[in-house]
């Protein structure tokens, strides 16, 4: 347990990975919701669809029922009930009244195969609303439980990063001064840092070092305190930092001042508060603080590039890698 804590100082680590979890179930959650949105959307306007050409063929028909009516009512009247009927009656009709009796009964028939799919469109549409009414119903219902998940997922996550702030604040991490969570400092907005271009980081997206006056992104942040207070345990005193991130401005006065010892500005790990430059003694390759920086920063994510053993030589530069931390 002493040997966790001494790695873990005020479980930023164990914290650090809750919020992390807890941000992709959130971001699982809210896509899963989104998802659901847009079938609902898309189930709706399908049977918005389905129900506007029912009423387009109520309409045709009612137009097509019209004048089927009409003829048949005048064929009756005039060719059957004037002069065709008693001759049909007695045996006498001639090939003129049977036509018009053919054609009246046609019509008839017509008439009524209209009357009887106007019947089943009338009983389509109503099952179709039911059913339209019964999935917005459902689909509300799920909106809503998926909703709350959400909501709590975000409570969470928002409870998770504050316990982290509150640990770094007891570790001498500065937040604002009227006492809110440090925005900078809430890990899941380090890949929101990484959107913005290399020395145009926001200072709010930025999470402040112990070292006075210094900041990084916010894992980093997270796993350089950890490195430091082990290695505070080690030497009796923090890790001593000349520079961590760096703005453009800053990279491109100390890449004319000192050429061949700072990146191009707009491409130095500086400028993606993700490397510090430190001195106390790292700074001297060899020394028993470089020693045992070699040793044990990759335990928490740090590293000294390959580039800086010789071109150029630059003990003092250290950089921050999420994927070598072994603690996660």
């Amino acid at each position: 347990m002493r040997v966790q804590e001494r790695r873990d100082p005020g479980k930023l680590t164990e914290l650090r990975r809750e919020a992390e979890r807890s941000a992709k179930e959130l971001e699982e959650a809210t896509k899963a919701l989104d998802k659901r949105r847009i079938t609902i959307a898309t189930s709706e306007k399908q049977l918005k669809s389905k129900l506007t050409a029912l009423q387009e063929m109520e309409r045709r028909l009612a137009v097509m029922r019209q004048p089927v009516s009409q003829m048949a009512e005048l064929l009756y009247e005039q060719p059957v009930a004037a002069q065709g009927l008693l001759p049909f009656l007695s045996g006498g009709a001639d090939e003129r009244t049977l036509r018009a009796l053919s054609d009246a009964s046609q019509m008839v028939a017509t008439r009524q195969q209209a009357v009887e799919q106007t019947s089943a469109l009338h009983t389509e549409a109503q099952r179709l609303a039911a059913e339209a009414q019964e999935l917005r119903a459902g689909n509300l219902l799920a909106e809503a439980q998926m909703a709350a998940e959400v909501d709590t997922l975000r409570q969470r996550s928002d409870k998770i990063v504050k316990s982290l702030t509150a640990a770094l604040v007891k570790l001498g991490i500065k937040v604002d001064k009227v006492g809110r969570a440090a925005l900078g400092c809430d890990p899941l907005r380090a890949a929101t840092a990484g959107d913005y271009p290399n020395g145009l980081i926001p200072k709010g997206m930025l999470c402040p070092l112990q070292q006075r006056g210094f900041s990084l992104r916010a894992d980093a942040t997270i796993a350089f305190v950890s490195l430091n207070e082990a290695y505070r345990k080690r030497f009796g005193k923090p890790i001593c930092v000349t520079d961590a991130y760096r703005n453009l401005a800053e990279q491109q006065s100390i890449y004319y001042r000192r050429p061949g010892f700072a990146a191009v500005p707009g491409r130095s790990n500086h400028g993606l508060g993700l490397a510090v430059d430190l001195c106390g003694g790292v700074e001297r390759s060899g020394s028993a603080e470089f020693v045992w920086m070699e040793r044990n920063s990759k335990k928490y994510g740090w590293f000294h590039p390959s580039w800086a053993y010789s071109s150029p030589f630059e003990p003092w530069h250290w950089e921050y890698d999420p994927k070598i931390d072994s603690l996660l």
